[in-house]
């Protein structure tokens, strides 16, 4: 749901802005995930298009009618210059980014801002990541939150430009400890690129903070809500910074301990599991019974994940199926099935 909605906001804002975005998800995990969604329609798309900004847009491309030169050598001195120019554009980003979200709000309910902050509102304990592992952190946070721990998680939307403090407004004030997961390993580094921005930004804000980094789910590694928790227990024990959760790191040993048994119970939610060799059509059938199931079933929700490798047909193929009445917050694998 969010990359499609995401996917239309970074339209929006582009046109506005005149700056290129980068609108991402991680990759396989996602693309491959079959999930129950709201398609945004054409009309809604139409509307959230400015026809004077797309006209502005056009008007400035190359046109053999209207011929301009671009692109031509420049000095160091004018070039640099020029650089420091692009600054007013990248200022307005974030403003322009919000009111995109705002507008796609109004026109379909689905609310979002450059951060979202859920959890205890006198949380200590602060989680700070994206992607679709913040959904696995969202859940956890809930559930930890009911039972009176006092931990958050902030979701970054809008990465660059970072801004610094619509950020900061959004973490509770009781903050005392942060964790920040990257997904990504940037070797020679002080620490991952989302890690580093949330240090600078408390640094210069001159705010003190318990910060530490670490990196999880590289290369389509499963984020369970067991890694989540660990998390927030490294933050009062250990206190490993640089750290890795999900592999047993047993050369550096960066990683950190978690309990792989840790499972969240969804009242009215099947799990189920079914185990197949790559072409005897169990995945194919599987996908059709989740369609079914989601489509006969309108107050359903329903999720779908085939696990396999490169194998292929000689390999094990694992249908991971999940339906039920609430919302599916599980980018991750089944490990305890109905």
């Amino acid at each position: 749901q969010e990359a499609q909605d995401m996917a239309v906001i970074a339209h929006a804002a582009t046109l506005e802005t005149r700056i290129p975005f980068l609108h991402f998800f991680d990759g396989f995990r996602t693309s491959h995930e079959i999930q129950k969604y709201s398609e945004v329609s054409m009309e809604t798309m139409r509307k959230m298009m400015d026809d004077e900004l797309v006209r502005a847009h056009r008007e400035r491309g190359l046109n053999p009618e209207n011929p301009s030169i671009r692109g031509t050598a420049q000095n160091p001195d004018v070039y640099f210059q020029s650089r420091e120019a692009v600054n007013k554009y990248y200022d307005k980003v974030p403003t322009s980014v919000q009111k995109a979200m705002d507008k796609y709000a109004k026109l379909t309910g689905r609310a979002y801002h450059l951060f979202e902050y859920v959890g205890a509102k006198d949380a200590e304990k602060v989680l700070i990541l994206m992607g679709s592992g913040a959904d696995t952190a969202h859940e956890t946070v809930e559930y930890l939150a009911k039972k009176g721990e006092k931990v958050g998680v902030v979701k970054v939307h809008l990465y660059r430009p970072f801004d610094a403090k619509v950020f900061l407004s959004v973490i509770p004030k009781t903050a005392k400890k942060i964790a920040v997961l990257d997904r990504t390993k940037e070797p020679g580094s002080l620490g991952e690129p989302l890690y580093e921005d949330v240090c600078t930004v408390f640094e210069e804000a001159g705010l003190k903070a318990e910060i530490i980094g670490g990196r999880y789910g590289i290369g389509s590694k499963e984020f369970t809500p067991g890694m989540v928790k660990g998390v927030f227990e490294n933050l009062d024990g250990e206190k490993k910074n640089h750290f890795t959760v999900g592999i047993e790191d047993d050369v550096t040993h960066t990683s950190i301990s978690y309990d792989p048994d840790f499972h969240i119970a969804q009242e009215g939610m099947t799990q189920a599991m079914f185990y197949g060799l790559g072409s005897d059509g169990t995945v194919g059938a599987n996908k059709m019974a989740i369609k079914i199931i989601g489509n006969a079933r309108p107050e359903l929700n329903a999720q779908a994940y085939f696990s396999y490798d490169s194998k292929k047909s000689g390999g094990i193929t694992v249908s991971h199926l999940r339906f039920g009445k609430e919302t599916i917050r599980r980018p991750y694998l089944i490990t305890s099935a109905d």
